[in-house]
């Protein structure tokens, strides 16, 4: 189980019903089990209480999305990697967006920072975002975020000077776009 906040979610491995340190073989005949009892073309016709065909719908997409994550070694591996974090690092002070940081240009570099309450910075480099997938272009004054297909990820940052942290989740559809001041 993930928690976010006051809500509990599955992971992908419990998702398809697998262990966390399942082959790629076991995750592969999990998946191709669910996806035939979830596919919308077996679903019954019959008519029963709490709408039977939406959750049936719902668990074919997250059937979906799991073996998207989990059957390529890389964006797995980053998902392991994400989920380890998620479980040690679980005392975050807020969860945060690319959107919701300040952008500089440092060098050929941009640091990018989200102020702490206690007046220093959380902060990141573009660096590190591309090594994670999440490269960042300067196209002119704009600073773009190039990360088509990349999987979700996450990151926890700590403060500079306190014992806050916060989780930066970071999405291919984040929509940063900023324009840098001369």
């Amino acid at each position: 189980m993930i928690e976010s906040g006051n809500l509990t979610l599955k992971s992908h491995y419990e998702i398809l019903d697998v262990k966390e340190d399942a082959s790629s073989d076991e995750i592969r005949t999990c998946y191709r089990s669910a996806i035939l009892s979830y596919h919308p073309d077996k679903m019954q016709t019959t008519s029963q209480t709490s709408n039977p065909a939406n959750e049936l719908g719902r668990r074919f997409l997250e059937v979906q999305r799991a073996w998207e994550i989990l059957g390529d070694s890389k964006s797995r591996a980053l998902y392991d990697n994400e989920l380890q974090s998620s479980r040690q690092d679980s005392a975050t002070a807020e969860d945060i967006r690319l959107e919701d940081l300040s952008i500089e240009e440092v060098g050929d570099i941009f640091e990018l920072s989200y102020g702490c309450r206690c007046v220093d910075y959380f902060l990141i480099d573009s660096l590190e975002l591309s090594d994670m997938g999440y490269p960042l272009l300067k196209n002119g004054s704009k600073i773009v975020l190039q990360a088509p297909r990349s999987p979700p990820a996450s990151v926890v940052l700590p403060c500079g000077s306190c014992s806050l942290k916060v989780r930066l989740l970071i999405n291919s559809d984040s929509k940063l776009q900023t324009e840098l001041s001369n």
